[in-house]
C-alpha cells in the first residue's frame, strides 16, 4: 500500500469525492460508499494522525471506546482523508442492526456492491473477488457479532494482500495482528466547543453561562452524544439549569460520590436523564421505535408506533421533539426524509420497551407492515415504477430482514416468512440478490408451516433461483414438489409456475423441445388464470430462446416484439431487457450488426441498472461478437475477458449450455485466427482486469437509473393479457391463500 504518512486530514475531501487515482489504478478516481458528514467535525486532530500512523503499519485496526464516544465518526474522518491511497476506494460496512450472524458475509458483500448469483457460500465470494482489489474497508458496530466478524476478518486479511480493515466497536476482534486504538473522550477544549457548536444561538455568551458549560463539559466526561443530547435541550432550560438536572441525576446513581460513576456510566447516564425530560408520549414513541433496525421512514412509524396513547395523526409532531432533542436523527434521502436512532439510544429505549411489555406486539406491527410493503412493491414491480420499488426494497432490506426472522422464528407464524421470502422473488432475482434470497428461501422451506399456498410459491421461487445459480440438482426437487403438490390440490396458479421454471431448466440445460412445450403450456395456463406480469412476459422471452435455437430466428422476433409492445404498454423494464438480447442475436443473426448493437446496448444499460449479472454478461457475450464483425477485434477480446470475469460471479459459464455458448465459441475461433493466440489471450487477461461498470462505459451510455419509456397502447403479447383489476394480497389474503406470483 502506499504510504500514508503525510495524509491531509484537515480539509481532506468530502466523502465520494474523487481525486487522483491511486499509484497503479487504472480509473480517475476510487469508488466508495463513504457518507457525508451530518454536521461539523470538531477536534480529535491527534487521535487522527495517531490512527492514521497505525493504519499505516497494521492492516488492521480497531478503534474501540464506550458508546457515543465517536469512534464510527472518527473512523469515517480518516477513511475520507485516506481513500484516494487506495486504488479500490474505501467503503463503509455498517452492522449495529444486524444480529444473525448468517447474514454477516451478505452484508459485507451488498456493503462493498459486490454481487455473486452463484451457489457458492457468500464467503467463498468475498474472498474470490476481494483477493486482487487494493481497498480500505470499515467495519461498524461489531459487538454484538464479536465472534463472527472475527473469523470473517481473519479470512479477509489471509486471502486479500491489498485489503486493510478499519473497525469501530466497543470490544476488540481478539485475531492476531489486530491493533487496538482505544478512543478517549475530548479534552476539555473539544468538549467545549463541539457543546458550544450544537449549542448555537442558545448560548449567550456570558461569563457564568461559559463557567457552567465548561463544568457540564466535565461532568459529561467529553463523551460527544452526550454533550450533543445535552446542548439539544437548551432553550427550554438554560446551561445552569441542564448543569443541575446532570448533576442530580449522578448522585443518585453514584450514591452521592460522583468520581464513583464509571466513565462507560455517564453516557447511560446522560441518555437516561434526556429521557427524565421527555413526555410520555415521547418517551412511549422513543421506546416503539426501537423495533426498526436502521432508517424507517414517517409513514412506517405512523403505521408500528400508533395507538390509542400515540394517535397517527399526532405522531409527526412526537417525533420532531425526539429529532429536535437529538434522540432520532433525521436523513435526507434520495427516497424522502428517513430517521434512525443512534445505537446506545435505541438499546436504552429497547430496555423501556421490554419493561413495557411491549416488545412482541411491536414486532408483529413491524413485520406487519414490511408485510404489507413486499405485497405492493410485487405489484408495483410491473409497472413504471420498478426503480423506484428496487431503491425502496434497497433500502429497507435491514428493517425486512428482521421482520422475516421474526416470522421463520416465532411459533405459528413460519408460513407468513414464507410469504415473504417468495414474495421478495423480484428482488432477489431483478436486483442481483440471489445468494440471500437463497439463504431466506432455503430457511422458509425448513420451517414448520401448514399453509399450501405460501409453500408453493416458496417451491418455486427457489427452483427459479436455483436455476439461475446453476444448481439444477435443487431446482429439479424444488420444482418436482411445486407441481406434484400443485396438480394433486388442483392449484392452477402453482401448476403454471412450476411448468414455467421447468422449461427454463430445460431450456438451460439444451433439450430445446422440452423447454418449448414445457413454456407453452405454461403461458396457456397463465392466460386461462389471467396472470400478467414479469414473470409471464420472461416466460415467453424464454420460449423465444427455444425458438431461436430451434432455426426460427423469425418466430423468436415475433414473440419478443409482442414482448416488448407489453412492456411499453406497462413501463416493464426488466424483461424489456432479455427481450433485447434475443432480438439482438436475431438481428446478428441475420447479418445486420448496425441493428444488433443498440438493442444490445440497451439490453446491458438495463441489466447493469438492476444488478443483474445473469442479462449483463449475455449480452457482454453477444456485443463481443458485434464488435467482432465490425473490425475491432482486439476490443471483441477484451469483451470476453471481462465476460470470463463476470461469469465467476454467475455460476457456470453460459450455463454450460451448447446453444448459449454457441456465440462465445464462434467468436472466440474467429478471433484466434485474426490476432493469433498470443495476442488474443494477452486481450482477454486485460479484460478480465474490468469489472460490469468499466465495461458498460466501454460499450455504450452508462445508466446509473434507466429511465422509463413512454408508454403506448399496444396489442396484448400471445399467451398474455392484460390483467384485470384486483385487491393486492396482504395478510388477511395470506391467510384465505391468496397470493400473487
Amino acid at each position: 500500500m502506499p504510504p500514508l504518512s503525510g495524509s491531509p486530514l484537515p480539509g481532506t475531501p468530502s466523502p465520494g469525492s474523487h481525486g487522483a487515482a491511486a499509484p497503479g489504478c487504472h480509473r480517475p478516481g476510487p469508488p466508495g460508499n463513504l457518507p457525508a458528514e451530518p454536521s461539523r467535525f470538531i477536534g480529535r486532530g491527534r487521535e487522527l494522525d495517531a490512527l492514521a500512523a497505525q493504519v499505516e503499519r497494521a492492516r488492521l485496526v480497531t478503534v474501540t471506546g464506550v458508546g457515543g464516544v465517536g469512534k464510527t465518526r472518527l473512523a469515517l474522518r480518516l477513511a475520507t482523508a485516506l481513500q484516494d491511497r487506495f486504488c479500490d476506494g474505501a467503503w463503509l460496512a455498517g452492522l449495529t442492526s444486524l444480529t444473525d450472524p448468517a447474514l454477516l458475509d451478505h452484508t459485507v458483500a451488498e456493503a462493498l456492491g459486490l454481487t455473486d448469483h452463484t451457489d457458492r457460500p457468500p464467503r467463498a465470494s468475498l474472498l474470490e473477488q476481494l483477493a486482487e482489489r487494493r481497498l480500505l474497508l470499515v467495519l461498524d458496530g461489531c459487538e454484538q457479532l464479536t465472534e463472527a466478524c472475527a473469523a470473517l476478518v481473519h479470512a479477509l486479511l489471509r486471502r486479500a494482500p491489498g485489503l486493510r480493515i478499519l473497525v469501530a466497536s466497543r470490544r476488540p476482534l481478539g485475531i492476531a495482528g489486530e491493533q487496538v486504538f482505544p478512543l478517549p473522550p475530548l479534552s476539555d477544549p473539544e468538549a467545549a466547543e463541539l457543546f458550544e457548536d450544537r449549542a448555537g444561538s442558545w448560548l449567550r455568551g456570558g461569563e457564568e453561562e461559559r463557567t457552567a458549560a465548561e463544568e457540564l463539559c466535565r461532568r459529561l466526561d467529553g463523551i460527544p452524544l452526550a454533550l450533543e443530547l445535552a446542548a439539544a435541550r437548551l432553550g427550554p432550560l438554560s446551561v445552569a439549569q441542564v448543569l443541575e438536572r446532570v448533576d442530580d441525576r449522578f448522585r443518585l446513581l453514584a450514591g452521592g460520590v460522583r468520581s464513583a460513576l464509571p466513565r462507560h456510566q455517564t453516557l447511560r447516564t446522560a441518555i437516561g436523564w434526556s429521557h427524565e425530560l421527555c413526555t410520555p408520549a415521547e418517551r412511549l414513541l422513543w421506546a416503539r421505535l426501537t423495533v426498526f433496525a436502521g432508517l424507517f421512514d414517517l409513514e412506517a412509524a405512523e403505521y408500528v408506533c400508533s395507538g390509542p396513547e400515540l394517535p397517527a395523526e399526532g405522531l409527526l409532531d412526537v417525533l420532531a421533539e425526539l429529532v429536535a432533542q437529538s434522540v432520532v436523527v433525521r436523513e435526507d434521502t434520495p427516497l424522502g426524509p428517513r430517521y434512525r436512532l443512534l445505537d446506545p439510544v435505541r438499546m436504552y429505549g429497547a430496555g423501556w420497551l421490554d419493561a413495557l411489555a411491549d416488545g412482541e406486539r411491536m414486532r408483529r406491527r413491524h413485520r406487519d407492515w414490511y408485510m404489507g410493503l413486499v405485497t405492493w412493491c410485487e405489484l408495483d414491480w410491473f409497472s413504471p415504477r420498478q426503480a423506484e420499488v428496487a431503491a425502496r426494497i434497497e433500502a429497507e432490506l435491514p428493517n425486512l430482514r428482521i421482520a422475516l426472522e421474526y416470522s421463520l422464528e416465532e411459533k405459528g407464524e413460519a408460513h407468513i416468512g414464507q410469504y415473504l421470502a417468495a414474495t421478495l422473488w423480484f428482488y432477489w432475482v431483478g436486483c442481483g440478490r440471489l445468494a440471500e434470497g437463497r439463504h431466506w428461501l432455503d430457511r422458509a422451506l425448513e420451517a414448520e408451516a401448514d399453509n399450501e399456498e405460501t409453500r408453493l410459491k416458496t417451491l418455486w421461487v427457489l427452483g427459479h433461483v436455483a436455476v439461475l445459480q446453476g444448481d439444477p440438482a435443487r431446482a429439479v426437487g424444488a420444482l418436482a414438489e411445486c407441481r406434484e403438490t400443485a396438480e394433486h390440490s388442483g392449484h392452477a396458479r402453482g401448476l403454471a409456475y412450476a411448468e414455467h421454471r421447468a422449461g427454463a431448466l430445460a431450456l438451460v440445460s439444451d433439450d430445446l423441445p422440452r423447454a418449448e412445450e414445457l413454456l407453452r403450456s405454461a403461458l396457456a395456463r397463465f392466460q386461462e388464470i389471467g396472470e400478467l406480469n414479469s414473470n409471464v412476459l420472461m416466460g415467453q422471452v424464454e420460449l423465444a430462446m427455444a425458438v431461436a435455437f430451434q432455426g426460427d430466428p423469425a418466430g423468436a422476433v415475433r414473440l419478443c416484439e409482442e414482448v416488448r409492445d407489453v412492456c411499453a404498454d406497462h413501463g416493464e423494464r426488466r424483461s424489456l431487457a432479455y427481450a433485447l438480447y434475443v432480438l439482438g442475436f436475431a438481428a446478428w443473426s441475420g447479418g445486420d450488426t448496425a441493428g444488433a448493437r443498440p438493442l444490445l446496448e440497451e439490453c446491458l444499460a438495463v441489466d447493469h441498472a438492476f444488478h443483474d449479472l445473469v442479462g449483463a454478461v449475455l449480452a457482454v457475450e453477444l456485443l463481443a461478437l458485434v464488435t467482432l464483425d465490425e473490425g475491432g477485434a482486439e476490443e471483441a477480446a477484451v469483451l470476453q475477458g471481462a465476460a470470463g470475469r463476470l461469469w465467476r460471479s454467475v455460476g457456470l459459464p453460459l450455463f454450460g449450455s451448447r446453444h448459449f455458448n454457441a456465440p462465445h465459441a464462434l467468436c472466440e475461433r474467429r478471433l484466434r485466427e485474426v490476432l493469433g493466440t498470443r495476442r488474443y489471450e494477452e486481450c482477454v487477461r486485460e479484460g478480465a482486469r474490468l469489472d460490469l461498470d468499466a465495461v458498460v462505459a466501454r460499450c455504450g451510455p452508462r445508466a446509473e437509473r434507466v429511465p422509463v419509456q413512454g408508454t403506448r397502447a399496444a396489442a396484448p403479447a400471445a399467451g398474455v393479457r392484460r390483467p384485470e383489476t384486483r385487491e393486492p394480497a396482504g395478510s388477511p389474503a395470506v391467510e384465505a391463500g391468496e397470493t400473487t406470483g
